[in-house]
């Protein structure tokens, strides 16, 4: 395959993004957290568990993706609203979509569904937006 040269525009971003990204010693640009409830429940992670092993490899992967790599942009990720995005995961039996919000250095997975139409539901927006709003009030509890 053939290399192709990057332009000094192209240089100069490669410098600015990796100079102003904050990277972890693992190279993580974010860390996973699972929302939890006032009742310690998290439900995310217990949504993940109802999963086939074959849809927990791909959206995992995909949440994988965005934890090397964010920022990230359309079609694997999409920002819905101030501070709230959805990773998106093409299943045989749908999509799937990940809502998060990002607070300090945490990806923090506020709720997953899998979609049968075009349009997320308004009260699966109306719920996430919920959430988003309790993380940034309060943060979360493994806080470093």
């Amino acid at each position: 395959m053939e290399k192709i040269p990057l332009r000094p525009l192209d240089k100069l971003y490669q410098f600015w993004y990796s100079y102003n990204m904050p990277q972890n010693l693992d190279g993580k640009t974010l860390t996973v957290y699972f929302y939890k409830t006032p009742a310690g429940n998290e439900p995310v992670r217990e949504w993940l568990k109802q999963r086939t092993p074959e849809e927990k490899k791909a959206i995992g992967e995909d949440i994988k993706a965005v934890e090397f790599s964010w920022p990230v942009g359309y079609p694997q990720v999409t920002k819905l609203d101030k501070d709230l995005w959805e990773i998106r995961t093409n299943l045989p039996n749908g999509i799937c979509r990940i809502f998060f919000t990002i607070w300090k250095k945490y990806m923090v997975l506020l709720h997953g569904i899998i979609k049968k139409s075009q349009k997320t539901p308004q009260q699966d927006l109306d719920y996430v937006k919920k959430l988003r709003n309790r993380v940034m009030a309060g943060g979360i509890t493994n806080e470093e």
